[in-house]
């Protein structure tokens, strides 16, 4: 998403490649952490043992948190290449901070173990899926763009694009948690309702949440009307997150 988002404004994928590794990073940290016994407990990911079910949870814990600091010196080498501007490096790892952190996927996190097993309004659901999920696909499709010098414009329509997706995905994710299976997922579906979770399915019920994930969807796909073909890929992507059963 990151080199997709640089590509849609003009830019190349050797112009962003760091920061879209650097939230790969952060992505596969918030992994490892959510998977532990403290979190969600699970055994499996990606179709394989979690990273505590390997190495033990001493180590899986160190793993997310050097996966999270050499993020942001990966984002800092983006400097280094000398094909975008130091001041839009700089505006870009602050950017990563806010959604890696307590604004962001941390803040999404936090009130979700606060509201497990308890009753939350849809407003307050929503706040945790557009956190949580939300703040990373907003920042990688951000990133590649201010680094590859979009406009006002087009940042505009890629951020509502972002968090329009991210919030199908997540609803998207909710509905496979209880319609998937283990092949499909990569994990045992159930995880949701096994750790008491809020999720849309549970709020709105099945036909609901698949409803919401197609409006989400649609108001993705209507963001990117600024673009032409350049922009199919990222059109295909939201087809491909409603489209998985």
């Amino acid at each position: 998403m990151v080199i997709e988002a640089a590509e849609v404004v003009g830019g190349t994928s050797e112009m962003v490649l760091p920061a879209a590794c650097a939230l790969e990073l952060i992505h596969t940290y918030s992994l490892v952490h959510d998977d532990l016994p403290a979190i969600d407990n699970d055994d499996f990911r990606r179709g394989k043992p979690t990273c505590h079910k390997v190495y033990g949870e001493a180590l899986a814990i160190l793993v997310g948190d050097a996966l999270l600091t050499q993020a942001f010196a990966l984002l800092a080498h983006n400097a280094t290449l000398s094909l975008a501007p130091v001041n839009k490096v700089v505006e870009v790892i602050v950017e990563v901070s806010a959604a890696a952190g307590t604004k962001g996927l941390i803040g999404g996190q936090t009130v979700d173990i606060l509201t497990t097993d308890a009753p939350v309004d849809a407003t307050t659901l929503e706040y945790i899926q557009r956190h949580k999920t939300g703040a990373l696909f907003k920042t990688a499709v951000r990133a590649g763009a201010v680094l590859a010098g979009a406009d006002d414009c087009s940042l505009k329509a890629l951020t509502q694009y972002a968090e329009n997706l991210g919030l199908a995905f997540q609803i998207q994710n909710d509905i496979l948690d209880v319609t998937g299976d283990m092949i499909q997922l990569g994990r045992p579906a159930g995880s949701d309702l096994k750790n008491k979770k809020n999720t849309y399915v549970s709020f709105f019920g099945l036909a609901k949440a698949r409803e919401k994930a197609n409006q989400a969807a649609e108001a993705a796909r209507q963001a990117l009307t600024p673009f032409k073909e350049e922009a199919d890929f990222l059109r295909e992507l939201t087809k491909f997150i409603v489209n998985k059963s």
